[in-house]
Parts: structure tokens; sequence; C-alpha cells
């Protein structure tokens, strides 16, 4: 069994995400996360690799911020075959350190994915930060997704929900006690 929290749903509790894509840097990739009729969300946009761009990303601050409680995030997607990432920061700075878990999507279809807070990696500006702490789930700050990879085109990521998940040992999960 496995216990979960709401984080969003797009449907009845939506945060106030912001785009953040690589024209901060010169760039000229354009990404929008709408909130769609269905009650889903969609990350949408064109990623370009001109001017040595190549990343395109959505972010939002969390209200509930302590998941220290629970074992990792689980997204339900409809993806487009590309690769994102999944992305939480422990603070509100705009640039810094971000814990990272990359993610592949099925074209349309619908899956879920459990990202373990112990498989996030820190990673500063695209590179993994061998000496960082580690994630702190009991400070979540900001979460996010991003596409980059050199994944050049249009891309969209549709979003359903996201929840923190906790699996409850001895009640037929299917996972190893």
């Amino acid at each position: 069994m496995i216990e979960e929290q709401m984080i969003c749903d797009f449907s009845t509790r939506c945060l106030q995400w912001q785009h953040i894509d690589d024209v901060v840097m010169g760039g000229v990739s354009a990404s929008l996360l709408r909130r769609d009729a269905d009650g889903t969300a969609s990350f949408t946009g064109h990623l370009s690799l001109d001017n040595e761009g190549g990343f395109a990303s959505v972010r939002t601050l969390l209200d509930d911020r302590q998941f220290d409680a629970f074992d990792g995030i689980r997204i339900r997607v409809k993806g487009d075959g590309n690769r994102y990432s999944f992305r939480i920061r422990n603070d509100d700075r705009f640039d810094g350190i971000v814990y990272k878990q990359d993610f592949y999507t099925l074209p349309d279809e619908w899956v879920v994915i459990d990202l373990p807070f112990h498989e996030f990696k820190p990673s500063f500006r695209g590179r993994i930060m061998q000496d960082a702490p580690p994630l702190d789930p009991g400070n979540i700050i900001q979460i996010g997704f991003l596409i980059s990879m050199k994944q050049e085109g249009p891309f969209c990521l549709q979003i359903e929900w996201i929840k923190a998940y906790k699996a409850v040992p001895g009640e037929g999960n299917g996972k190893p006690l």
C-alpha cells in the first residue's frame, strides 16, 4: 500500500508556475505551463540550441514544504517520448543548487513515475555536484520540470498531478521490505 499527499492536481490545486528558459543566457527557447480544461496542465514549448541555448523549464514555490515523512515524489504524466527532469530546490533562490532526477516519457501514454528522494542528484547549471549536501525532504521550497539534453524542437509534457508518496511496509505494496 502507498500513502500519498497531494502537492498539485491542477483541477483543484494549481500552484503559481513561472517559466525560466535559456533566454536568461542568450538562448531562444520558449516554454509555458498552462492549465487545461480537463483539469491537467501542459508544459509546452520549443527547445532551441541557437545561441548556445538548450533548456526550458517551469517551477513553483510550495506552500507545504515538509515531506520528510515521505519516500519521494510521484507524478502522473503523458509525454512525447522526450527525457525530462523533475527538479527540487531547498531554497527560494533563482539560481544555485538544484536536486534533479531525470525520467523518460512514452509518446501519448499516461504513466505514473516514482522519483525516490534518495535518487535525486545535486546539480549546478547542469553539472552534478559531488560535494553538495543531499536533498532535504523536510525543506522542499521549489519544484519544477525541465527539458534539455539537446532535444531540439517542440515538446509537450501533460501533467495530471504531483504527489509525495510513502510505501507502507508489510501492506502488500510489491516492494521489498
